[in-house]
């Protein structure tokens, strides 16, 4: 009983936690909808190549004459249907960590864009992992089927839509702990149908 008196006595406060973050008088706007303010950018996407996989594939399109770093994170991105595009903080290290270690060199050309082409070492490379490289492609392939079969723009615009739907309900004057906890119920009802489709 005491319990329950507790409880009931830390959600009628000014300020109470619940699933969707800490309310006070108002629901607190953050980039993304979410109530801290930290929108998606705030957290760390699951890489889909580890660095000898990139590294493989990096070299077989300088081999096939992918020559600088914009044209390779752009070889990536048409190659897996734009499900996958390494950033230019990796790609450029990277291309400096080959030219270092003799893999690639580094060819004359004006503009201020460095081009590079494989050095026998880095052929020889290429060529011990072909198979490595066919792999890691067919990964690549597959995104891009993926991206055909199920294309999720009407689904970020639903989620959107939910988002700004909370906030605007949370945020208003009469939103209670009840309101919360009923908010909370649809989701999990939505969630448990879609598993079910």
């Amino acid at each position: 009983m005491k319990h329950h008196m507790n409880r009931a006595m830390r959600m009628k406060s000014p300020e109470f936690s619940t699933p969707f973050g800490r309310f006070g008088g108002r629901f607190r706007h953050g980039g993304g909808g979410r109530p801290d303010g930290e929108g998606s950018r705030g957290r760390r996407r699951r890489r889909q190549f580890d660095s000898d996989g990139l590294r493989t594939m990096v070299l077989a399109l300088i081999a096939e004459g992918v020559s600088h770093g914009y044209e390779l994170i752009r070889a990536f991105e048409e190659r897996s249907g734009g499900g996958y595009a390494p950033s230019p903080g990796l790609i450029y290290p990277l291309l400096t960590l080959l030219s270092e270690t003799g893999l690639v060199a580094e060819q004359g050309e004006g503009g201020g864009r460095k081009s590079f082409a494989l050095t026998d070492a880095g052929r020889a490379d290429v060529a011990a992992k072909a198979d490595s490289a066919k792999a890691l492609f067919t990964r690549l392939k597959a995104l891009a089927e993926s991206a055909e079969r199920v294309d999720p723009t009407p689904v970020r615009r639903a989620m959107q839509g939910l988002k700004m739907a909370l906030m605007n309900r949370l945020g208003r004057d009469d939103a209670t702990p009840e309101t919360v906890f009923a908010a909370v119920a649809l989701i999990d009802a939505a969630t448990r149908d879609i598993e079910r489709l």
